[in-house]
């Protein structure tokens, strides 16, 4: 289907870069502040990479052009041009020196995107995003990445509505204006794509601590906020002042400025922005207190701070050349941010959390219409490839070759990478080279996974020959066809292994004559390989992939006794819950009410042995508890039917609960509840995590107790982990005490923005088709608004992405309900509107009746007026059968 309003955009294609004609040594900016109108007076000195007949093109989008002068001399009209979103200068030279004047206007700008209001025009605040193109929305200026400029940046407004005034770099003066006006001054030493500039004016209020780097720098560490909220950076700015001396242990890297501001909003499309010395937050991933976070939520600020600190020198000292290398900042830091997480909480319950996301969020994107390389060949709008393939996948490339080097090895790469292109832009050929380069290897076939599409199926096979006691297992790989890429080629895949005897005893290993311990990689480059352990005593059970070393679909013939016994006795934490899910996945597909099933039978046998086993870590017993959800169980069948993958879990889990018996879980529930508090020590959110999975299992069981338990611990929390595990299992279950349940909860959190977030997702994730009746209930509430992105996925985004037996009705309203939200949206955020569209990824492996009715939806969708590029590029894709 062709797309009526569909943009005649030419695609921006990696094999046409080439180098820009014109670079910025210097840019000065003058900008007058004022929420209906900014001017914005830029100074830009110029540098010409080739011949000086080029003509000088800058980019710029929604600007009007006030004033424009050449080396101090006014243009004529005759010699600029000024249309299409360029301005086109003639007679500039190397050196030269353009100067325009631009006036914008931020409380109009409801994408969110360039510089914008944030809350209301009396009280709120104006600050800029402008990863990827949003600098063009401020003033004209060549907004690519491999443009690096030093920036003075002066800020100009009245005192009394912007008293606080920042920009990126370090302060470089302030002083008083007329008319009780003021200016600040900040000056970057350090050169800086466009993308990177940041700046923030309004009424905040701070807290702030002093921080001496591994290298002996004096910083400032500054937590802004308005300051209803400012309580509640605490600790954000501690995890800041943990993640700055990792980097310095870990990495050899230090802070490089003077001071380091990060700065929270509620009107935010992204998590948080990395801007050099400003960082800007969704408030989401800034503010915590354990009365309206959760223990995940606090994982998340400790996560996301350090994601952006680690951006320092993973993307903005070393920046990407173009947007087609996003991943090699993007991925590489949140391989760096898992690291750190890992070192601070439990590195067995944080991969399992990793792997979670990448297969609920990036196996659906790789096997979809909305498929692309990590390192993708062509674009249309760079806002869509902020995608689960570029952060997620491209972190678990990161994590391969991290695998490959050791720890040693990948710490000596790194080093040599940030010597070699510090204060440039780079490419991922020039991380493998600097990687390989650092330790002897040559590691340019990995690129065959940045470059392909689709997640490689990696198949293995075990024969035992008793006689001469050697094991075979044969390796062979094999990827689907993924949009515009039909063939695929073998890429090199890491498979981490062990092997186990039939009593659960791990077995030394010998590979080619050579002892290799307990454990050992093996690299599978080739379509199908052949590994030989000799010297094995018994027909062993393999334990592959393990620590999850490649993101790859695993299939192997286990049988549920092979499974159990890994689940039971393997000492890989990840690779023993990984157990435990495979063997889930046989129990689903085995269930047609009857229970007693050989892998239905084995997976409650060896949960409820480890369930009496007190000695197991409660957060793990928790994860080993759950089994897959119901997208992964989706992600496994050709037809696709939402609500009865959902009646089905639910068997399996009744089966489970059943299993272990009503008696023990109210036991473990009282004994965990028993231990009430608001720590954050890894004990007490273990304590948290078992006790929310036994009442979810109990009440599948006995509804009654444990909706009144439930009712009970919603009433008595002292923290929102167990409040929020409360109110969901009432509302999941439309218990008779969901309805004051929610009502306290409203009231509760009537002017906590972020928590009343959670009271509409809650509601929106009840699952069925009663979902829709309450998700448009929610419409009414005074407190929804689309104009907000975290209240938008609160509501849309909880319905649709995480409510398959919701939002996948079979009359299709699900879907009608979402594109007119959506048409509605685009409006006013497109980047947003693309972001929650790209929940019907996938309608293509509905069954037919659902398939058609999404088809209409999106049809109809695709053919509306005025859409913008962002969701139509979307819809465009994901209406590929």
């Amino acid at each position: 289907m062709t797309l009526v309003n569909e943009p005649a955009i030419t695609p921006i294609r990696l094999h046409d870069y080439r180098r820009p004609a014109w670079t910025v040594d210097t840019i000065e900016l003058d900008v007058d502040l004022g929420i209906d109108a900014t001017d914005i007076t830029s100074r830009l000195t110029l540098r010409h990479g080739g011949t000086q007949t080029t003509p000088l093109r800058l980019d710029g989008e929604g600007l009007e052009l006030l004033a424009i002068s050449l080396d101090g001399h006014p243009l004529d009209p005759s010699h600029y041009r000024h249309e299409d979103n360029v301005l086109e200068v003639d007679g500039a030279r190397d050196g030269s020196v353009l100067e325009t004047r631009v006036r914008v206007k931020p409380a109009a700008n409801t994408t969110l995107e360039g510089l914008y209001l944030s809350g209301s025009r009396e009280t709120g605040f104006l600050l800029t995003q402008c990863e990827a193109e949003g600098f063009r929305h401020i003033t004209f200026f060549p907004d690519r990445p491999d443009v690096l400029a030093r920036y003075t940046v002066t800020l100009l407004a009245d005192r009394a509505r912007f008293p606080v005034l920042l920009a990126g770099g370090n302060p470089d003066g302030t002083g008083e204006l007329a008319e009780g006006r003021h200016w600040a001054r900040f000056v970057d030493t350090h050169p800086k794509p466009s993308y990177l500039f940041a700046l923030v004016a309004g009424r905040l209020e701070n807290i702030q601590r002093d921080y001496i780097t591994a290298n002996g720098r004096a910083v400032k560490l500054v937590m802004w906020s308005e300051a209803n909220v400012i309580d509640r950076c605490h600790y954000a700015l501690d995890a800041l002042e943990r993640s700055m001396r990792w980097d310095e242990r870990t990495y050899g890297r230090n802070y490089d400025l003077d001071v380091f501001h990060v700065v929270a909003t509620h009107d935010f499309n992204m998590g948080a922005m990395e801007n050099k010395g400003l960082n800007i937050f969704n408030a989401k991933y800034l503010l915590a207190d354990p009365d309206s976070s959760t223990d995940e939520e606090y994982r998340a600020v400790e996560a996301v701070v350090a994601h952006e600190y680690f951006h320092n020198w993973t993307g903005n000292r070393v920046t990407c050349r173009d947007w087609f290398q996003l991943s090699l900042k993007e991925g590489l830091t949140v391989f760096r941010e898992q690291q750190f997480s890992a070192d601070m909480n439990s590195p067995s319950l944080k991969r399992i959390e990793d792997v979670s996301l990448l297969r609920r969020t990036q196996f659906p994107e790789d096997a979809g219409p909305l498929a692309h390389p990590v390192r993708p060949s062509e674009y249309r709008e760079i806002n869509n490839f902020y995608t689960a393939t570029v952060y997620e996948k491209g972190s678990e490339l990161v994590r391969m070759l991290a695998g490959r080097l050791g720890q040693e090895g990948f710490r000596r790469g790194m080093d040599v990478y940030f010597e070699r292109h510090d204060g440039s832009a780079a490419t991922i050929e020039d991380f493998l080279s600097a990687l390989g380069d650092a330790n002897g290897i040559d590691l340019m076939p990995y690129l065959a996974w940045y470059a392909q599409a689709g997640t490689p199926h990696l198949h293995a096979q075990g024969e035992y020959d008793a006689a001469r006691r050697q094991y075979t297992l044969t390796l062979s790989q094999h990827t689907r066809a993924t949009p515009g890429q039909p063939e695929k080629v073998p890429v090199p895949i890491p498979v981490k292994l062990s092997l186990f005897d039939r009593d659960g005893r791990v077995l030394p290993l010998h590979i080619n004559g050579h002892a290799a311990g307990t454990e050992a990689v093996v690299v599978v480059d080739m379509a199908s390989q052949h590994v030989v352990f000799h010297d094995v005593a018994t027909e062993p059970v393999p334990s592959l992939l393990r620590d999850f070393s490649a993101p790859v679909v695993l299939e192997y013939d286990y049988s549920p006794a092979e499974l159990a016994l890994l689940l039971t006795n393997d000492a890989d934490g990840f690779n023993r819950w990984e157990a435990g899910q495979q063997l889930a996945v046989l129990a689903f597909d085995s269930l047609h009410g009857n229970a007693e099933t050989d892998a239905c039978k084995a997976w409650c046998d060896a949960l409820t042995a480890l369930f009496e086993h007190h000695a197991i870590d409660d957060a793990l017993l928790a994860d080993l508890l759950t089994p897959p959800g119901e997208i992964e169980f989706a992600d496994r069948q050709s037809e696709v039917d939402p609500a009865k993958i959902h009646a089905q879990r639910q068997e399996l889990q009744r089966h489970l609960a059943k299993r272990i018996g009503a008696p023990a879980l109210l036991a473990r529930y009282r004994a965990l509840a028993s231990h009430t508090s608001q720590s954050l020590d890894a004990e007490s959110q273990a304590r948290r995590r078992l006790k929310r999975r036994v009442l979810e299992l109990l009440a599948l069981l006995d509804a009654d107790t444990a909706h009144a338990l439930a009712a009970q611990q919603y009433e008595s929390a002292v923290g929102m982990t167990d409040r929020l595990t409360a109110l969901g299992v009432l509302v999941r279950d439309r218990a008779p005490q969901a309805a004051a349940a929610l009502a306290d909860f409203r009231r509760r959190y009537a002017d906590n923005p972020l928590a009343l977030d959670k009271w509409f997702a809650v509601q929106a994730q009840v699952p069925g088709e009663p979902a829709l009746a309450t998700v448009k209930s929610l419409e009414s509430d005074p407190a929804f608004t689309l104009k907000n992105p975290n209240r938008a996925r609160a509501v849309l985004g909880a319905f649709a992405s995480n409510n398959p037996s919701g939002f996948h009705r079979a009359d299709g309203e699900g879907y009608r309900w979402l594109t007119e939200r959506l048409a509605e949206l685009d409006a006013l955020n497109p980047q947003i509107a693309a972001r929650l569209a790209t929940a019907f990824n996938g309608w293509q492996r509905l069954e037919p009746v659902r398939r058609e009715v999404a088809h209409a939806a999106l049809g109809e969708l695709a053919q509306r007026q005025g859409l913008s590029r962002n969701l139509g590029e979307i819809i465009g894709n994901v209406l590929q059968r």
